[in-house]
């Protein structure tokens, strides 16, 4: 196959299109709190990650790519629909039982791809709501709502997240391995009657024990508390130990079913997040316990798909894009040692803050890209970079028009993701759990004041609010410990200026 220099692609790649030349694939890889330290290739201490540092080699790593928020709902949200999702009230972590977050009338990644002739797919992690009503849905009968009316042509998920309950995985709409000897019953208000929880029943958290305080104690599954109450299940109930197969498992099995045509796959591995609890081939195998045998099982995960990519001769012109939903947390609600086990291994790097956070560690993330047939490998590049660009960026190289009103904040640049340029972008904002706003520049990190408390106590977590306004120089002070707003106040006034258009600014 002919080799094109990633600039003349850009070019070309309309013209190439209508000469029905094959067109890349392209595999999102969305970790789970996945810190910019946490990776061998970003300087990962006690933890090993040759698949992903094998990507990297192969590929471009980029060191100042950023998520849009610091936790997972916002991050997804923004990822799949290029706009802000501070711009809506209802993209907060999402329960399990929430309706979905994203608009069917709304354009997505997935529709992008989808329109564009690509067979689409999500698979593992979701987190962004199915069905019509939040608690009203039936999960015994296919939801009406769902990924198939937002562009993905096939979807198997977890509905939220592993310490959430539905404990199930949903294919194409409906409970996979159904059970209807043990009918699904869901609640976040209260528990079902004669159901054991984590709270008056800890005698069953046979695997992993919930940390007190901190709401993981409703219904256990498998032998681990949940967040929401949960009843029947039976068959259909996940093992956590087997969630990364069953995600690598579907993953393959979509790539050698479309290995014939071009195809999106939008990957969501769970691995890191809690409960950490990792298939037994992987466990004693890292002197941080269970979080560095998680990252481990992640680093399989990535090494199995490049893999079957390989098998079926898809790898070459397949553009693969690994990073993070949000910056790295440690503690976060069960006994799992992960904080006492660190060794002096740092999960957000030289940066401050992990997950939840203004600090950079909440947004900064790893960000690698690899087509053996649009990039020359083996670099790192520095330019400013935000997932809110993925849909303009992936719409510029397919030479697809965006609608009137949709992907409000995504901007293309193709340039910068193949490593053309090293122009930044002009800015990027940023959400902390605590809806505190970021603005960052190549130089410049801006954090508007707050007065949101300073210290999350159970997880551990320095949130970035404060009273008065942030300014750091982000060139001379990565570690954000010197806040400099007093003596560059142009700065800042330039900074706070950008954030009142952009709150102002309507589609």
């Amino acid at each position: 196959m002919m080799k094109y220099t990633p600039l003349y692609l850009s070019l070309l790649l309309p013209t190439l299109m209508q000469a029905q030349t094959p067109t890349p694939n392209v595999v999102v890889i969305l970790a789970d709190d996945v810190g910019y330290g946490d990776l061998g290739c970003y300087g990962a201490k006690n933890v090993t990650t040759p698949n992903i540092d094998r990507l990297s080699q192969q590929g471009i790593r980029f060191t100042n790519a950023h998520a849009v928020a610091a936790t997972s709902t916002p991050s997804r949200y923004s990822l799949l629909t290029g706009e802000y999702s501070w711009r809506r009230t209802d993209t907060d972590i999402a329960a399990g039982n929430a309706k979905m977050i994203i608009n069917p009338w709304q354009y997505t990644l997935a529709d992008l791809f989808h329109s564009a002739g690509y067979r689409t797919g999500a698979i593992g992690k979701w987190h962004l709501g199915l069905g019509e009503e939040t608690g009203k849905q039936d999960w015994n009968a296919p939801l009406p709502c769902g990924l198939q009316d937002i562009g993905f042509d096939y979807h198997y998920i977890m509905a939220a997240t592993a310490d959430r309950v539905p404990c199930v995985f949903i294919e194409n709409g409906f409970v996979a391995n159904y059970d209807p000897d043990a009918p699904i019953q869901v609640s976040y208000e209260k528990n079902f009657p004669g159901e054991p929880t984590g709270r008056d029943n800890p005698e069953l958290l046979y695997n992993l024990k919930s940390c007190p305080n901190h709401g993981h104690n409703h219904s256990i599954v498998n032998g681990i508390g949940r967040i929401g109450y949960m009843k029947g299940g039976g068959k259909a109930l996940w093992k956590d130990e087997n969630i990364a197969d069953s995600i690598a498992e579907h993953a393959v099995r979509f790539l050698e079913e479309n290995r014939d045509k071009p195809f999106f796959l939008y990957l969501c591995t769970n691995d890191i997040h809690v409960p950490r609890f990792p298939h037994n081939r992987f466990r004693g195998k890292n002197k941080m316990g269970l979080r560095g045998d998680a990252i481990q099982q992640f680093d399989w995960t990535v090494g199995r798909v490049m893999d079957a990519l390989k098998d079926l001769g898809l790898d070459d012109n397949t553009l693969v894009l690994l990073t993070s939903d949000n910056g790295p947390v440690v503690n976060d609600g069960y006994e799992d040692q992960a904080e006492a086990l660190l060794h002096g291994h740092s999960p957000a790097g030289p940066l401050r803050g992990n997950k939840y956070s203004a600090f950079e560690g909440g947004t900064r993330v790893p960000f690698i890209v690899r087509w053996p047939e649009g990039i020359r490998g083996g670099k790192e590049s520095q330019v400013l970079m935000s997932q809110i660009d993925l849909m303009a960026t992936f719409g510029e190289m397919l030479g697809a028009r965006m609608p009137k009103g949709q992907a409000l904040d995504s901007q293309p640049h193709l340039c910068n993701l193949l490593g053309d340029d090293a122009s930044p972008r002009p800015y990027v904002i940023e959400q902390s759990l605590s809806h505190t706003l970021s603005v960052r520049t190549a130089t410049w990190k801006y954090i508007e004041p707050s007065d949101g408390r300073e210290f999350m106590q159970l997880e551990k977590v320095e949130t970035g609010n404060a009273p008065l306004p942030q300014l750091y120089d982000m060139t001379a002070d990565c570690s954000e410990r010197t806040n400099v707003a007093e003596k560059h106040p142009q700065v800042v006034y330039e900074l706070q200026n950008i954030l009142r258009k952009e709150r102002n600014r309507r589609k």
